[in-house]
């Protein structure tokens, strides 16, 4: 139930700008951006779950190019056997997205390259992928700019009319100034950004924040840890 927000330039010489709020259970132990992967992906660095190996953000900025996964409900028994989600980021950093059938549960996938901005869309019964057009984009568990998604349906609007600024000095401030504001609601509310999912049946919390820009220059990526899990400050992005 993580969320990403997304901004494609209608100038393909301008880079695409992304916020990623990471939503997983506090226990799972995580690893913060790094090249966690240099026998297999050695220009890759990422944000590893140190559980599966995988990653949920990751990065290979000489090939100008980023992935990063959030959850979807899927069709299959929350028991059934599943691999991890986290090696599709992988693969797609290194230019091989999924294709066919997946052998995970549900995902939605944003894929950034040279070529523009993908998104898959799987729900372990159809893999769906639709290209972003210009403008800003905001996902989580459903579809893209999905108005069911009640945070979409708050927040998108506020994004959009901060994006403008993301050209300034400060990069990509003007996103974590709303995002900030988002947290004036409540965690545990459909309609929170950062989340408390808990009531929800789901063991998760925000737990993180990622920035990137991608664009002719590489990718320059920033990470910061939330001091409680659920619970918004402002963290020193690095």
């Amino acid at each position: 139930m993580c969320t990403v927000v997304i901004q494609v330039p209608a100038d393909p010489s301008r880079p695409v700008r992304l916020l990623a709020v990471r939503d997983e259970d506090p226990s799972r132990a995580w690893d913060p951006i790094g090249p966690w992967w240099p026998d297999t992906y050695a220009d890759v660095v990422g944000v590893r779950d140190r559980r599966a190996g995988g990653a949920w953000l990751a990065a290979d900025p000489a090939a100008r190019r980023l992935a990063v996964i959030l959850n979807r409900a899927d069709v299959l028994p929350d028991d059934a056997p599943a691999l991890s989600r986290g090696g599709i980021v992988l693969d797609a950093v290194a230019g091989s997205p999924p294709t066919g059938a997946p052998p995970t549960h549900g995902f939605n996938l944003v894929d950034v390259s040279p070529g523009g901005v993908r998104v898959s869309m799987w729900d372990a019964a159809t893999l769906r992928t639709v290209d972003l057009g210009p403008g800003t984009h905001m996902i989580a568990h459903d579809d893209v700019d999905d108005p069911r998604t009640a945070r979409i349906r708050r927040w998108l609007g506020e994004f959009a009319a901060a994006a403008p600024e993301l050209d300034r000095a400060d990069g990509l401030q003007p996103w974590l100034d709303v995002l900030q504001d988002t947290a004036a609601t409540p965690a545990t509310d459909d309609a929170a950004i950062i989340r408390d999912n808990r009531p929800y049946g789901v063991p998760t919390l925000s737990l993180l924040v990622c920035t990137a820009s991608v664009g002719t220059g590489g990718v320059d990526l920033a990470y910061g840890a939330l001091d409680v899990p659920g619970e918004w400050n402002r963290p020193e992005m690095a």
